[in-house]
């Protein structure tokens, strides 16, 4: 699996680095300082670093886990995001889970049998 792997996860990896750079934008253009290193992002994070290596199947599953917990706080953050009648990250919100959705999907169509 290790071709089919290596190119889905480059894939989703170079769209993250991407979806940084607008997270990030959106976090600055709303007034505040945007996390910029990686004990900020872990610090923040709901999704634990997982240790070792694992075998294709356990990287597979942690990354279905990883891909729906982001939808989760994309999806909790939703209320508080229409209160303030706040389109344009109501916008990125629902860019980021359409795409953390579509990955999850894609993850699990390699778990099944």
């Amino acid at each position: 699996m290790f071709q089919t792997l290596h190119l889905m996860f480059e894939t989703q990896y170079t769209e993250l680095a991407l979806a940084v750079d607008l997270i990030a934008e959106r976090i600055r253009a709303l007034g505040f300082p945007a996390p910029g290193t990686y004990s900020d992002y872990a610090r923040l994070s709901s999704i634990s670093e997982t240790t070792g290596v694992p075998k294709a199947q356990e990287m597979i599953r942690l990354l279905v886990e990883g891909q729906e917990a982001v939808v989760r706080t994309a999806r909790s953050i939703f209320p508080a995001v229409e209160g303030v009648n706040d389109e344009p990250t109501a916008d990125l919100l629902t860019q980021r889970m359409q795409i953390h959705e579509k990955n999850a999907w894609m993850l699990r169509s390699l778990l099944e049998e």
